[in-house]
């Protein structure tokens, strides 16, 4: 695979959230916020890049009936470093996000990769890989989180964006509008892979054409 559409799967194609559906409990309950959005979504980042390439490194010398051990040991490695950092420089945001930057330890696009992926392929695919479902996660709560926050709170980053007359929908902030936004957004990306399918079949009608012109050509040869 090209090394672009390796990174790029991960935003679209198989995207960790729209896509595979993995990872939703945490992101049910930290999008209600950009901010917590963004700082989750790259903690989670951080670690799957990390681990992945860890992973890919002693692939060859772990015994495949003690891999998922192995693998959570080297995840929570990472999740320790990332709760560590935020606590030291972005308290506000470490406590804001409280015991979900643990719980990374479980997340299942984390293992999932490390199982699926990390272990079967070279350090920079198992990289490249990483960084771009780390990020296509992180672009999943971006988008989800700033839908909710605009339509719940009427602010984006904490700055007003309809002003102070602006009757916010409650729903949004609550988990049901989590449901709903996340449920929209998957219709949405299933929609687009439907009609990209579509736009790979041929017509019948020019199936036809071709055909009976490849027919008329045999006939002339003849």
């Amino acid at each position: 695979m090209p090394v672009f559409k390796e990174f790029s799967k991960g935003f679209f194609r198989e995207n960790p959230v729209f896509v595979l559906a993995l990872g939703l409990c945490p992101l049910l309950a930290v999008s209600s916020l950009v901010e917590k959005g963004i700082g989750m979504g790259l903690a989670a980042c951080f670690v799957l890049v990390c681990s992945n390439v860890i992973i890919s490194l002693v692939r060859r010398l772990v015994p495949k009936r003690i891999r998922i051990p192995i693998f959570i040991v080297v995840i929570a490695t990472f999740v320790v470093i990332v709760e560590l950092v935020m606590k030291a420089y972005l308290p506000p945001l470490s406590e804001a996000l409280g015991i979900f930057i643990p719980l990374i330890v479980v997340n299942c696009i984390i293992l999932g990769r490390a199982e699926a992926y990390a272990q079967k392929n070279s350090v920079g695919r198992a990289f490249l890989d990483g960084l771009g479902m780390g990020l296509g996660f992180t672009y999943a709560l971006l988008l989800i989180a700033t839908i909710r926050e605009v339509l719940g709170f009427g602010t984006f980053l904490g700055m007003s964006v309809f002003g102070p007359e602006f009757n916010p929908a409650t729903i949004m902030i609550l988990a049901p509008g989590a449901f709903l936004t996340i449920g929209f957004l998957m219709g949405y990306f299933n929609w687009r892979r439907h009609r990209k399918k579509l736009k790979t079949i041929p017509e019948p009608d020019a199936v036809l054409a071709e055909r009976d012109a490849l027919t008329e050509t045999t006939r002339g040869a003849a």
